[in-house]
């Protein structure tokens, strides 16, 4: 609904009519945010009725939630009727940061506005018309594509958040919705992979679309000093830097074995798990300087917080393991735990095993199960793990440690063919930290039951056990 210019006389209406063209003046006024520049570019670019595709790429903590979220309530206020359709990958994408910054946006509206809308668990609907105008929350799921799909109104509004991430399915099924004369599609997100409808926004399908591109570098709402720490985290080159912090697409993804597009959804999923389902332990032992020993913890597809220490002899390691075990129930110990037998490791799983806990070691640096394939059984496990998150139905930890660890090792192959993961050394050398976090991941994979622990089946020597080197144990 459009404001009539001759109704101005109602101090409401006149309210309206100021508005109803204007989301920044509505931001500043009626929600008291002061918009970002770039927010400022986005909110107006919402409000052009020649302008009803925008893309936004853009690192992590510039703004994006809180930009869309204004958008979202300026539209459900000044458009009526309207539809506002949000969706995400996720439910934890949606609901945790997406429509929570939504709620918030709506509970800091200024008289009139203070009073006109009900906020529900999945809902924010116009008391005077909820069925016709209103916020409404679907996630994104390939096998369930209608997201956003069949959404009619006299005004839409489509937004997309972590788009990259959202199935071209679901935009397939989108596409008459998006397409309507009434409809605005707004598409956000860290761009975490080079396929994809999100990326085609940026490349191929350019020219139809409004995009914009927001870097941690030159966000106000980004210090300095978070950047350095990234870049030293992740490295300046590395595709993790380039996404999270510039707000690119990974430069390429060709040499490095897990894309961060895996690690942006395991760490974002949501699903859960039967409390009875086995413990696998997988235990990374520190072997010089300021690397850590690092315990990871998996149950089926789940892999829970990391444990880390740093300067423990072996003798304090083990007794750190040990109470870490001890602590548990019966139930809810671990049925394996599974040691880097290389180096110092050797003697935390004597140790382990003297004690009775069920210990099991793996040496890296061993042959391959796959001898044909892998150099050694370090890069098989690497690609086992990029192949267990590959199957989109895991869960790991939000450890920003994690991420740069998983994102960071690249492959190549030998003269002979194999393949080979990049070891410490050689990323350290490229001002890298070593993977200790990444490697506890993969060993706690390493274990016979990973694929029937989660009702998954895969192909080749996954559905095995992988080859360990155990002492006067097969």
């Amino acid at each position: 609904m459009t404001p009539q210019k001759n109704s101005t006389d109602n101090p409401f209406l006149k309210l309206m009519t100021r508005y109803h063209g204007d989301p920044v003046a509505f931001a500043r006024e009626v929600i008291g945010i002061e918009p970002d520049e770039w927010q400022v570019e986005l909110l107006g670019a919402i409000a052009d009725p020649d302008k009803r595709r925008i893309s936004v790429r853009s690192g992590h903590g510039v703004g994006k939630s809180t930009g869309v979220a204004i958008a979202a309530v300026w539209h459900v206020l000044m458009r009526v009727p309207s539809k506002t359709v949000v969706t995400a990958p996720t439910s934890s994408q949606l609901f945790d940061a997406c429509f929570a910054e939504m709620k918030n946006v709506a509970k800091r509206l200024k008289p009139p506005f203070n009073d006109l809308l009900e906020i529900k668990s999945d809902r924010i609907e116009l008391k005077s018309s909820p069925e016709s105008t209103f916020i409404s929350c679907r996630t994104s799921r390939a096998e369930q594509p209608e997201a956003l799909a069949g959404v009619h109104s006299q005004n839409v509004l489509l937004i997309a958040d972590e788009a990259s991430g959202v199935p071209n399915a679901v935009f397939e099924a989108a596409s008459g919705s998006m397409s309507g004369h009434s409809a605005t599609t707004v598409l956000t997100g860290n761009p975490t992979r080079n396929t994809g409808f999100f990326y085609d926004t940026h490349t191929r399908l350019r020219e139809d679309w409004h995009t914009m591109h927001v870097s941690c570098v030159d966000s106000a709402r980004v210090s300095d000093d978070f950047v350095e720490d990234m870049k030293k985290r992740y490295g300046e080159f590395s595709p993790a830097y380039h996404v999270r912090v510039l707000g690119n697409f990974p430069p390429s993804e060709d040499d490095t074995v897990i894309p961060v597009s895996l690690i942006e959804h395991a760490m974002a999923n949501d699903i859960k798990i039967d409390e009875d389902t086995p413990a696998v332990w997988g235990l990374d032992v520190a072997r010089q300087g300021n690397d850590s020993s690092v315990l990871a913890r998996r149950q089926g597809p789940v892999i829970h917080p990391l444990t880390t220490w740093r300067n423990l002899d072996l003798m304090q390691l083990t007794g750190a393991v040990k109470a870490e075990y001890d602590i548990l129930p019966p139930s809810k110990r671990p049925v394996e735990i599974i040691v880097d037998s290389n180096g110092f490791g050797a003697g935390v799983l004597d140790r382990l095993r003297e004690l009775d806990l069920p210990a099991r070691g793996l040496n890296v640096s061993e042959r391959s199960s796959q001898k044909e394939t892998y150099l050694n059984l370090r890069a098989e496990l690497w690609f086992k793990a990029k192949e267990w998150l590959e199957g989109m139905d895991v869960r790991l930890p939000k450890d920003d440690g994690l991420y740069a660890d998983l994102a960071a090792p690249r492959y190549h192959f030998t003269s002979s063919g194999k393949m080979q993961v990049e070891g410490k050394e050689a990323m350290k050398k490229r001002g890298v930290n070593s993977p200790d976090r990444a490697d506890a991941v993969c060993l706690c994979l390493a274990n016979q039951h990973t694929t029937m622990a989660f009702g998954r089946s895969s192909s080749g020597s996954w559905n095995k056990p992988i080859r360990r080197s155990i002492r006067g144990v097969v």
